[in-house]
């Protein structure tokens, strides 16, 4: 059944006001510093926002509901999840490939630095980060590859985080921020020589929708990168116990709807693009596999910074962080629900752990496309 989405109208003081009613000033703080500044009432409002859009489960009716609502969802999701995102994992919101001997962000950075690699970011380039969350690639891309990056969010929070780090390592002229829907951009067409997302393209509700968006204002000849989120062509749609995975990984991770490695593929084909490179990064069998961060698995462990993040991701670190959070609730010091938040992000973890194992699921299908060099922007 194809999807039809309209649009969602466009209100950024609305969102900014409400971005400011909520987080206050805590963007200039981080992880569990940032969660205890929060607006309460606000906070309240933002949860109530993100989960009724799975009171309904896994019907037909509620997935179309959510594909529709596509950009409140999303919104909402980041406004809930930010802090603990970077609580957990830094400022680098993406998986990555691991090597024996290699620490977590050594991995993180290299994983930039090998899109950008691909991609042949040059000095001078204007690039835009589709989806920045709070700039952590960008960042790391703009000192790799000395171009200028745009950062385009739907986050009002993040894009404030993102300017916070700009300011703080001084590379404002380097940066920038813009808030948008990546799936109507307000930008010209033939505005950038390179555009990029990592990890981020999986909320859009219709990939053609965000594909032909980048592909309008690419310049002609202008290069794509992205890793995308999506499952393998093993994933049964119709498997009960594979599209509980799915449904976990939705919930857990503010995505309207998850789809397989080949709509990906012919999405890109049919907005123009010509794939010059294409691989799933996560499908090479490595001694230490891309989900290890959220396995809670021992063996894994290089050194003592693994140890954290293993000791955080094992059960009894779940445990730990879960029941920390239900008491700061209760005392009022933590937004009402973050318990709930926190769950659905634990489960989605063990979700995406388990899409893994089973390879069902890859955070890093690596598409390099490029906008032919005669191709007229529509």
């Amino acid at each position: 059944m194809p999807v039809e989405i309209e649009l969602s109208e466009k209100n950024h003081e609305r969102d900014q006001k409400f971005a400011k009613a909520l987080h206050g000033e805590s963007y200039k703080k981080t992880g569990f510093g940032a969660l205890l500044s929060k607006t309460k009432d606000a906070s309240a409002l933002a949860n109530d926002g993100y989960f009724k859009h799975w009171d309904g489960g896994v019907t037909e009716d509620d997935e179309q509901k959510r594909l529709a609502d596509y950009s409140n969802l999303t919104a909402h999701y980041y406004n809930l999840a930010t802090d603990f995102y970077e609580y957990g994992w830094g400022s680098s919101f993406h998986f990555s490939r691991y090597y024996p001997g290699e620490n977590f962000r050594q991995a993180t950075a290299r994983h930039e630095h090998y899109l950008a690699h691909k991609m042949n970011l040059q000095d001078g380039m204007k690039v835009l980060d589709v989806g920045c969350g709070v700039g952590g690639p960008a960042r790391e891309i703009c000192r790799f590859a000395n171009c200028s990056i745009v950062g385009l969010n739907n986050s009002d929070y993040q894009i404030e985080r993102a300017k916070h780090y700009s300011r703080k390592y001084n590379m404002e002229d380097k940066l920038s921020y813009v808030k948008g829907d990546f799936m109507q951009m307000d930008f010209e067409d033939s505005t950038f020589d390179a555009v990029y997302a990592i990890e981020a393209t999986v909320h859009a509700p219709v990939l053609e929708g965000v594909y032909s968006e980048i592909y309008r204002i690419l310049k002609p000849g202008g290069v794509f990168g992205v890793y995308e989120w999506v499952m393998t062509d093993q994933y049964d749609e119709t498997n009960e116990a594979h599209r509980k995975i799915a449904y976990g990984i939705e919930v857990g991770d503010g995505i309207p709807k998850m789809y397989k490695r080949e709509v990906a593929e012919q999405a890109l084909k049919n907005v123009g693009f010509e794939i010059e490179f294409e691989r799933d990064l996560a499908d090479n069998d490595d001694e230490i596999p891309w989900y290890y961060p959220l396995s809670g698995e021992w063996k894994y462990v290089q050194n003592f910074f693994d140890y954290l993040t293993i000791f955080r991701t094992s059960r009894i670190g779940r445990s730990i962080t879960t029941g920390t959070i239900r008491v700061l609730e209760k005392l009022g010091l933590v937004p009402k629900n973050s318990t709930q938040v926190t769950g659905a992000l634990e489960d989605a973890a063990v979700n995406l752990v388990e899409g893994g194992r089973q390879k069902l699921f890859t955070p890093m299908m690596l598409y390099v496309c490029r906008k032919p060099l005669n191709a007229k922007s529509e």
